[in-house]
């Protein structure tokens, strides 16, 4: 996880150092910004990892100037990760064309990250698996070219690194969510309600989380010591 966190910080300190950020970068050339529309255009995608992300802007958190959405394609995915057999309105994506959500990171208009969250199924139109599954999915998120921007790709996975345990939680809580909204609504496809769209959200901060990860590692080589 340090590994992780200063990856992000090496990557944020070459863009600032020649005035960009992470949100400039897949702006960049892109056209005037409208909400909705994906960012850069069709998605950033790994034929390899399949690996897939885009960053857009809607109906908003306090603070936030977009987010990014994260997803792993079906040939990505672990063999034995299988969506939730739910009844649903809207079809899902299925088969070979089967997408997971893995988490969305608020940005500022600064370019810094400032939240993560959990989106439900509408919102991104993924295949709904359930938490476990997607957690396993975590480690095979990885975009490794350089387009549209060598330092955003290596930030974003390092980000999934550095901020997997609260991406866990919130993915729990998601489920958890979800299973109370389908109690209290028996027959209702929960997952297409468009009241319910955030269904799991935390702030964060870079500086704080590598903190605390340098103070648990401190602890422990001091109990080693011991």
């Amino acid at each position: 996880m340090l590994a992780a966190g200063l990856e992000i910080v090496e990557c944020q300190r070459v863009l600032h150092k020649a005035g960009l950020n992470v949100v400039g970068e897949v702006l960049r050339g892109q056209g005037k910004f409208y909400e909705y529309d994906h960012y850069p255009e069709n998605d950033v995608h790994d034929a390899d990892s399949q690996a897939q992300y885009y960053y857009h802007a809607h109906r908003s958190l306090t603070g936030e100037h977009g987010h990014f959405h994260t997803f792993l394609r079906r040939a990505g995915m672990p063999a034995d990760a299988a969506p939730l057999e739910l009844p649903h309105e809207e079809p899902w994506p299925s088969g070979d064309e089967a997408l997971a959500h893995l988490i969305a990171i608020s940005m500022d208009a600064y370019g810094t990250p400032i939240g993560l969250f959990a989106p439900n199924r509408w919102v991104a139109g993924d295949t709904w698996y359930p938490a476990r599954d997607v957690i396993a999915m975590l480690e095979r998120f990885r975009i490794d070219h350089a387009w549209p921007s060598w330092p955003v790709n290596r930030w974003l996975g390092a980000m999934l690194v550095l901020f997997r345990p609260h991406i866990e939680q919130l993915l729990l809580q998601r489920d958890h969510v979800i299973g109370a909204w389908r109690e209290r609504f028996p027959g209702v496809d929960v997952l297409e309600l468009r009241e319910l769209d955030i269904l799991a959200h935390t702030w964060i901060s870079v500086d704080q989380t590598i903190a605390g990860v340098r103070a648990a590692l401190g602890g422990r080589r001091l109990r080693k010591r011991s």
